[in-house]
């Protein structure tokens, strides 16, 4: 590939000045409420990336899981040597269709909303990770008028992630930063089954 120097050195100045102007903008700062959804692998690993990030500027940060409770996982196994900076909480009782009990599912929804709305209620909590709560709200485990409004009252600076296929559009719309992750291929359709490190 043959690349002039000069046109290149042209080109990134430009684009410079237009990434410049924007940083110069963007001088606001308040809590972010960001969403990770969609059908690809990776949700759940970038809150957690996320979750490292705050860790490393010395924020204090709640973890709550919903759905998944039925196994371990290395994110829970790494945070957890953290617990003065990190309060982590496994919520759920496992993939729905795992559990096959509506009812049970139903609850352990709530009583994770209820340990949730203990940390939207304290200002000591920089950043949430709400993993999996998209599913629960898809499902209609909780109501999701409620869980906008609850978020709307936290701390004007604190910032919640929030993780899971099919996020509503309510929450789409309330939500500051939303990323669609889409599945391009999986290894699991090819036989392969979920690797330490990578999916657990």
């Amino acid at each position: 590939m043959n690349i002039n120097p000069e046109n290149h050195a042209k080109r990134m100045k430009k684009y410079k000045e237009m990434v410049d102007a924007g940083i110069a903008k963007a001088q606001d700062e308040k809590g972010l409420i960001l969403v990770l959804t969609g059908d690809g692998k990776g949700k759940s690993s970038s809150g957690f990336g996320m979750v490292a990030r705050a860790l490393g500027h010395g924020m204090k940060v709640a973890v709550v899981q919903f759905i998944k409770g039925s196994f371990s996982t290395g994110e829970e196994a790494f945070f957890r040597r953290f617990p003065e900076e990190v309060s982590y909480h496994v919520m759920g009782d496992g993939f729905t269709w795992e559990t096959q009990n509506i009812e049970k599912d139903i609850a352990s929804a709530q009583k994770a909303w209820e340990q949730v709305k203990c940390f939207l209620a304290d200002d000591r909590f920089d950043l949430i990770l709400l993993d999996e709560l998209n599913i629960v709200l898809q499902m209609r485990y909780l109501d999701t008028q409620q869980v906008l409004s609850d978020l709307a009252d936290r701390p004007y600076m604190q910032h919640v992630i929030m993780t899971g296929r099919g996020a509503p559009s309510a929450i789409i719309e309330m939500a500051d930063t939303v990323s669609e992750i889409k599945e391009i291929k999986h290894a699991y359709k090819a036989g392969i089954k979920a690797q330490h490190g990578i999916e657990l």
